[in-house]
């Protein structure tokens, strides 16, 4: 009832370019000796929502560039999670991606095969024409560009002053919106900048293009340093709530078009997003699980949990695939969540002040924060203790290992008996804290071993995941279709200095007759030339099973005759374009290698991204 007041003091029509001779860098309140100040003002404005808030996502940019490259079939994955998460309803609206490499491009394609609508597929480029090529280019609709706007990026970065910097921005911005691509102007650095002296000036500069245009410009808010702030009354240019406010009134960009990407550095990157919303802000720039540049960016998940809660929608989201995701994390890129972190934690829903079975039982909303087998598909985690009893031990033991139904273990199982008899005399002992899942882990290996996978099932799994990519590429090559010595020769060769964990690599014909093989090591030379081109391998296990089956197969591990090592073969068939098997290609793996590779987990990831 009181909408008409809102614009009673009416915004200042124009703000002129204020181009000072040198820069502005706000020593009062980072004084970078000292901890960064917190100005007050005395100024307070109530909080504004626009009409619609929703998600944009950074995981495949900002969320890169702080752990190992995804591989394409891992972003085309995450992808599909974020679609199923949000972008059915349009919660997650847009998704942005690099476009540099060959990868980045095969990743954007494996995407938009998808036929997604949301979560919309857009650019990152920097301000340069060249880059906007590269998003004409691939078709895609709208890009992020970075445009600069403290004195910190213009001068001491860009060597710039600000009229400059300006009309190098206009001027890009210009030749997007002539190719008909919707400009999403990256304001970097924003609270840091002179935003009445530079940043609404090129803001209405931006709006008036876009009116001319006849297509949108976006704003991106980009809190680079995680120097913004939610406190009411706080000072530009910290005030998260006062920016938001400055491009909505006085620079008169549609909520829609405007965009808050806030760092954690100050540990504020959730609130402040949130607070961006609150005033005037539509859209709120977010990775999953905060994984991103320094710090971090706003995590998806949370923004997904907090929309609920303002907006009472509770099918905008599949939450469960909140779950799905941190497992597909844990499992698929080795990313390890913190045990207690919101939502996705292996022990967030848990409690040390003694949770148990019997209290499971009697009411779990006494912990609980809401249904989590419900809204995440997670049930609780269980807190050992001297009080938790046999059924407390199978239900930790089920839960914590995720078993089936047909593995699950029942409370009168007597390796249960032989742990919760551990746990017991440990108490009996003096201990006082409850159990931690490592030492549960230890326990259960120790009593139930048949419920792990030994070193031997891992380094094997691990061989499945590392070998299957670039063998498959390998057999693939034409050279090896044609059954030409000298051209196998040289592509093995060229092969094995790419992939030296390959000891020992050899081609056979379809009868299992040796055609040639290869070392990577010179040294192993003399130890295989007792193997002669010809020799009938038609019995051996790596052989046969291709033939069979048609697919890649893993031997078990077995001591090599010729080096004396413990190996494992990975073989799979060379097909012809008609899809009949004419060879069997084979390499030999050292345990060692890839205990080497187990161990140096980027390097696995970077192999898997070629």
């Amino acid at each position: 009832m009181f909408d008409f007041l809102y614009h009673k003091n009416t915004a200042k029509q124009r703000y002129d370019l204020q181009d000072v001779q040198s820069p502005q860098l706000l020593r009062d309140l980072y004084p970078y000796n000292h901890v960064p100040r917190i100005a007050f003002d005395d100024s307070f404005i109530l909080p504004r929502p626009p009409e619609e808030i929703f998600i944009t996502d950074t995981t495949f940019r900002d969320g890169q560039q702080a752990r190992p490259p995804f591989t394409v079939e891992q972003i085309a994955d995450i992808y599909e999670y974020l679609h199923r998460l949000g972008g059915h309803s349009g919660l997650i609206r847009q998704s942005e991606f690099f476009l540099y490499s060959d990868k980045d491009k095969k990743a954007v394609e494996a995407c938009l095969e998808k036929g997604h609508r949301y979560p919309e597929i857009t650019g990152w480029i920097r301000a340069n024409k060249e880059d906007l090529k590269l998003v004409k280019d691939m078709g895609l609709k709208e890009t992020g560009m970075l445009t600069s706007v403290s004195d910190y990026h213009i001068f001491l970065k860009l060597g710039k002053t600000r009229q400059q910097a300006m009309d190098d921005y206009l001027e890009l911005v210009e030749a997007a919106l002539d190719w008909d691509i919707i400009p999403r102007c990256h304001f970097e650095d924003i609270t840091r900048a002179d935003i009445y002296g530079f940043c609404i000036p090129y803001a209405q500069k931006l709006m008036e293009l876009s009116q001319q245009k006849g297509l949108p410009v976006k704003i991106r808010l980009c809190d680079t340093m995680g120097y913004g702030v939610p406190y009411p009354g706080s000072a530009l240019p910290r005030s998260v709530a006062k920016i938001v406010r400055a491009f909505t009134h006085e620079a008169k960009v549609p909520p829609e078009a405007l965009e808050w990407h806030g760092h954690n550095d100050f540990h504020k990157a959730f609130i402040n997003g949130t607070t961006a919303w609150l005033y005037g802000c539509s859209a709120v720039n977010s990775t999953l699980f905060g994984i991103g540049e320094r710090t971090g960016n706003a995590p998806l998940e949370a923004l997904v949990i907090e929309y609920i809660s303002l907006t009472s929608d509770d099918d905008a989201a599949y939450t469960p695939v909140i779950t799905e995701l941190a497992r597909y994390f844990h499992k698929n890129l080795g990313a390890e969540i913190p045990a207690n972190y919101p939502f996705a934690g292996r022990d967030f829903n848990a409690t040390s002040a003694g949770i148990h079975v019997d209290g499971l039982m009697k009411n779990e909303e006494i912990y609980n924060i809401f249904d989590t087998e419900q809204i995440l598909h997670r049930s609780i985690p269980i807190i050992i203790t001297d009080k938790t009893g046999k059924a407390g031990v199978a239900y930790w033991i089920n839960h914590y290992l995720d078993l089936s139904d047909d593995q699950k273990v029942d409370k009168r199982h007597p390796a249960v008996g032989k742990i919760y008899e551990k746990i017991r005399k440990s108490y009996n002992q003096g201990r006082t804290t409850n159990f931690s899942h490592e030492e549960m882990d230890q326990l259960v290996r120790r009593y139930l071993p048949e419920l792990f996978s030994s070193s031997f099932d891992q380094l094997k799994e691990l061989a499945h995941r590392v070998l299957k990519k670039i063998i498959q590429d390998l057999a693939a090559e034409p050279e090896m279709a044609s059954l030409d010595i000298d051209s196998i020769n040289s592509k093995m060769q060229e092969f094995l200095k790419e992939y030296p964990f390959i000891q020992y690599m050899y081609l056979t014909d379809i009868n299992g007759c040796l055609m040639t093989w290869n070392v990577s090591d010179i040294g192993d030379l003399s130890k295989y030339r007792q193997v002669e081109p010809g020799i009938n391998l038609s019995d051996r296990e790596w052989f046969i099973r291709p033939v069979k089956t048609g697919k890649m197969h893993i031997t078990d591990f077995y001591k090599s005759h010729f080096t004396g090592k413990l190996c494992l073969t990975a073989s799979i068939p060379v097909f012809s374009e008609t899809d009949e098997i004419l060879a069997v290609l084979g390499a030999d793996i050292r345990f060692d290698e890839l205990v080497k590779i187990q161990e140096d987990f980027a390097f696995e990831q970077n192999l898997l991204s070629r």
